[in-house]
This record gives C-alpha cells, structure tokens and sequence, in this order.
C-alpha cells in the first residue's frame, strides 16, 4: 500500500516537472555572469513553453504560464504584464504551429521557434522602449536570441527522452 502512494507521488511529480522547472526557472532568472561570460544569455522559459505546448500542451496551463510570467516581471524589474504577454505570444505560436503540422519534425519545430521568438523578443523591445522608456541594449537582446535558438534543440532532445519516458510509465 505504501509502495503504490509513493509510486503515486513520484507520478504525480514527473507530469507536473514542467510546471514546477517553470516556476524555477523564472524565480532563479538563472545568468552566466559569474563566469565572466558577458554576452551569453539565453532564455529557458521560452524554451520550457514553446516545447511543451507545442508537445504535450496539457502539462503547463495558461493561467499558470500568465502568472510565471507575473513572477518573471516581478524578479526582473520589468513593467508587470509584458513576461506574461510573451509568454503567452509563445503559446499562441506553439499552438499554431501544433494545429497545421501533419508530420512532427524537429528542425522545422527549431526553425519556427526562430521565428517565434524574434518576433515577441521584438514586440516586447518596441513596448518597453517606446511605452515605458527604458533604454536596453539592443545587442543584448540579439545574443539572447541566437544562444535561445541554439539551445532549443538540445534542450528540445532531452525533454523528448524525459518526456517518453514519463508518459511510456503512464500509458503502461
């Protein structure tokens, strides 16, 4: 009986690890700084919410991706609302893409994730440098795009093992 809850537990846990390393991920806001690595940056919650609503898009809600988003706004410093808006861009990209795919395949998933996040990384910039007045550095914001598109597919591939391996136990 014992054995069956912990089995239970540990189920439970592996289908709600991304939600979880979502919630990680934007309260940590994780940097290579201290490894004096100035320009290398990438952002994994992009990553996190592209690959699993484009996948499995029952693992991470909407409203919990708005309020991660919330808490991204709130650890960065940035106006509240904007993390949870391209998050949610993100989603809406994840799931048009997921909704016209006949044939899943992972360098076209790569090559619009490209897509997807220059164009919220885009909107985000033209709302924060046009509405709110902040000056960031546009080259920043490019480096971050090219180590985020770079690490999707590595990333992608491990979340592919894990998730085959979590919903293989579920489906037996």
């Amino acid at each position: 009986m014992v054995k069956f809850q912990k089995s239970k537990i540990t189920n439970q846990f592996l289908k709600n690890f991304p939600l979880i390393l979502l919630f990680i991920s934007v309260l940590n806001e994780f940097d290579f700084n201290y490894l004096n690595l100035k320009y290398f940056s990438f952002n994994f919650p992009f990553i996190l919410v592209f690959y699993w609503s484009l996948k499995k898009n029952d693992s991470l809600s909407y409203g919990f991706i708005f309020i991660a988003g919330l808490f991204n706004d709130a650890v960065i410093g940035l106006p509240i609302g904007l993390s949870s808006l391209s998050y949610l861009l993100v989603c809406g990209f994840a799931a048009y893409l997921r909704n016209i795919t006949l044939r899943p395949d992972l360098i076209k998933d790569w090559l619009f994730f490209l897509m997807t996040i220059c164009v919220t990384n885009s909107l985000i910039y033209f709302l924060i440098v046009v509405f709110f007045k902040v000056n960031l550095n546009y080259l920043d914001y490019v480096f971050n795009i090219i180590f985020t598109f770079l690490l999707y597919i590595v990333i992608a591939y491990f979340f592919d093992i894990y998730q085959r391996f979590v919903f293989k136990k579920e489906n037996d």
